[in-house]
């Protein structure tokens, strides 16, 4: 099918992809919240439903180690055609303080051409964009395609490894598409070359058996929430570099090809005025290519339950994101003996692993797979490809690399930066969604072309 005729058929089918999108989103599939596991039970239903109305007698609904549901439906390849998976997620972020939401997170309102809803853009699009694609091809893809919607990537993917081992030859693919990045902007499609990886560790500091009145010993005694903010303070230098011994940083590569001007930045991120950027070098290495701690969390008496006490014990979750070549492991213990050996005044310390690893990873954006997408893709987008990194981390990209060597993956994305992932009043581009199913279905048919 010709470019135009294809992008005719695209456009024929995007107002019900639109309207199933919203069905989507309104159900709060938020996996990582036990009281939400009945609401990611009808996600991956309502998926399955809609695959089911494409490919009826292919469409399963996985789960491993009492992991949560993923959607398999498979079309098979043409002779001489090659396999393509289409990944996606339909878990969601938990919504965060509902009052700063503008409308209901999980009631899809349309203002100034976005849709604004939890999961709108990660990943209920990139759900929606691969069915808009296959709806497009009525049902017969020019390649062999196997779509797979994941049910627990917001919570790290814990029981993805076991899936694609137990279901190898199922989910087994020659070229593995991922939905769940970004784009640069609505007009400018993007491919990521690299991400951040990810690990975190809980600090915690004693200093007393209980707590003591804090007027009665206050001053040779100390407290164990002033101890641990040392620690804290000690994670960044006076410029807000990561000042952790060790870590690796990976300045001048992807990142120098990629302008960032710092008054977008900062209007994209919401920083209030007066407020420093931390670091050294372009915008883009800080992002994609250098260390970051954040302190995530910490347990202590809010201010309205304070008393005057000092405190016996406090803790704290710290991340920390990773340069792409870095090894995990090590930067999680490089990362632990920093904050124990920080602590002051001989407090006790312990500093445990919070969640599981993410290992940073690099694609190889060489070879006729790629050379494919750039085109399908700009002329899509009428505008170039643009091959970046992210700063965020997608440990199941690793994941699927190592478990299909023989694979190339693309990560592509259905979001630009005024999606808000993970964020308050997270939303989808009207404008943009149509171009990204677009991109995916040229791709499709180049890719048939051998």
């Amino acid at each position: 099918m010709p470019n135009e005729a294809l992008a005719a058929a695209v456009d024929a089918v995007i107002p019900g992809a639109l309207a199933d999108h919203a069905r989507l989103v309104r159900i709060p599939s938020i996996w990582a919240d036990p009281a939400h596991a009945a609401d990611t039970e009808a996600s991956a239903a309502l998926v399955a439903e809609l695959a089911g109305a494409l490919a009826p007698e292919s469409v399963q609904i996985l789960r491993a180690d009492g992991g949560a549901p993923a959607v398999v439906a498979r079309w098979p390849a043409p002779e001489g055609t090659p396999t393509v998976l289409l990944y996606a997620h339909h878990d969601v972020q938990p919504t965060g303080d509902l009052a700063a939401w503008t409308s209901p997170p999980f009631e899809p309102a349309t203002r100034d051409g976005r849709i604004y809803g939890r999961g709108a853009a990660d990943d209920k699009a990139g759900v929606l964009t691969h069915l808009a694609v296959l709806r497009a091809f009525e049902g017969r893809p020019p390649v062999g395609v196997t779509l797979f919607v994941e049910g627990e990537e917001e919570s790290g993917s814990p029981t993805l490894p076991a899936l694609l081992r137990e279901h190898h030859a199922l989910l087994a693919a020659d070229v593995i598409v991922i939905a769940d990045a970004a784009n640069p902007s609505v007009d400018v499609p993007g491919l990521t070359t690299s991400l951040r990886g990810l690990v975190d560790v809980v600090v915690e500091v004693s200093m007393l058996e209980h707590p003591v009145h804090s007027g009665v010993y206050g001053g040779p005694v100390g407290d164990a929430l002033t101890a641990l903010c040392h620690a804290l303070a000690s994670l960044h230098d006076e410029k807000g570099e990561v000042a952790v011994a060790g870590l690796r940083r990976n300045d001048g590569t992807d990142a120098a090809a990629v302008d960032m001007p710092e008054d977008t930045f900062r209007s994209e991120v919401g920083l209030l005025d007066g407020v420093d950027l931390l670091g050294s070098g372009t915008i883009a290495e800080r992002v994609w290519q250098a260390p970051a701690i954040a302190v995530l969390g910490i347990d202590a008496p809010s201010v309205a339950a304070s008393s005057n006490v000092l405190l016996p014990r406090a803790r704290a979750a710290v991340s920390l994101r990773l340069a792409p070549g870095e090894d995990a492991p090590a930067a999680r213990e490089l990362l632990s003996e920093h904050l124990r050996t920080h602590v002051p005044w001989g407090a006790q310390v312990t500093v445990t692993p919070h969640s599981g690893i993410a290992e940073p990873f690099s694609l190889d954006s060489t070879g006729r797979v790629y050379d494919t997408a750039r085109t399908a893709f700009a002329d899509a987008y009428g505008n170039a490809v643009v091959e970046s990194g992210i700063g965020g981390s997608i440990p199941f990209i690793a994941e699927f690399a190592r478990t299909f060597p023989g694979a190339t993956v693309l990560v592509t994305g259905v979001g630009d930066p005024a999606s808000r992932w993970h964020g308050i009043d997270e939303s989808l581009s009207v404008e943009m969604f149509p171009k990204a199913v677009r991109a995916e279905a040229f791709l499709l048919a180049a890719l048939s072309a051998g």
